[in-house]
C-alpha cells in the first residue's frame, strides 16, 4: 500500500521543519511541498554575491532609505509558498537582526541555473508580483552578461514590463537605482 502523501505544510510549519534539517540542505516552499535546492556551481555563485555588491553600492551611491540583502532570507508568497531569492532590495526601516524573512521587498533577483530556469522564468515570475510591493524582479543569466528584467507598470493595472538588457545600464525606479549590467558580472 502506498504512502498517502503529506500534508500540506505552512511557512511557519516550513520554517520548523527546516531548522531540523541538516546544516546546509536548503529548501524552497512550493503550495505546501519542500522543494530542495540544488547545489550552486562556483558560476552562480560568482554572479549572485556580484548582483548583491551592485545593489549595495547603487543603495549607497542614490542614498535612499534601502538594503540590499542577499540569499538566506525568505520571501513569503502566501501561506504555503515562500522561495529564497538570490537577492532583494528592500526600502524602509532596517529590519530587525533576528529577521528572517522579507515581508515587502521593491526588487527581486534570481540568478538562474539549469534546475532553476523554468520556475525562476514561470512559477516565481508569477508568484512575485502577486506581492503588491514588488516593482521589479529580475533574472540574470549566468552563461552570457544579459539580464530578463521584469518590471510592474507604473499604472499599477497589473501590466508586467519586460526588456531583455545585455548592455549599458538599469533604472530601478523606485527606489531609484542606476545598476550597470558588467557590475553583475565579476569577470
Amino acid at each position: 500500500m502506498a504512502e498517502p502523501a503529506p500534508k500540506p505544510m505552512t511557512v511557519d510549519e516550513f520554517l520548523s521543519w527546516q531548522t531540523e534539517r541538516p546544516e546546509g540542505v536548503r529548501h524552497e516552499l512550493f503550495a505546501g511541498v519542500p522543494v530542495a535546492m540544488a547545489p550552486e556551481r562556483a558560476g552562480h555563485t560568482r554572479v549572485k554575491y556580484a548582483v548583491h555588491a551592485a545593489l549595495a553600492a547603487a543603495v549607497r551611491q542614490a542614498r535612499v532609505p534601502c538594503e540590499a540583502l542577499g540569499d538566506g532570507l525568505l520571501l513569503r508568497v502566501d501561506e504555503t509558498t515562500a522561495y529564497e531569492p538570490d537577492a532583494m532590495v528592500r526600502c524602509g526601516p532596517l529590519l530587525p537582526d533576528d529577521a528572517i524573512d522579507v515581508p515587502d521587498p521593491v526588487i527581486v533577483v534570481e540568478v538562474l541555473s539549469p534546475g532553476s530556469r523554468q520556475i525562476d522564468t514561470g512559477a516565481k515570475l508569477a508568484d512575485y508580483f502577486r506581492l503588491a510591493s514588488v516593482v521589479h524582479y529580475l533574472i540574470v543569466a549566468t552563461d552570457r552578461p544579459m539580464v530578463i528584467h521584469h518590471a510592474r507598470h507604473a499604472d499599477n493595472a497589473g501590466t508586467i514590463d519586460t526588456r531583455i538588457v545585455t548592455g549599458g545600464g538599469m533604472r530601478l525606479d523606485p527606489p531609484g537605482l542606476t545598476v550597470m549590467l558588467g557590475s553583475f558580472y565579476p569577470r
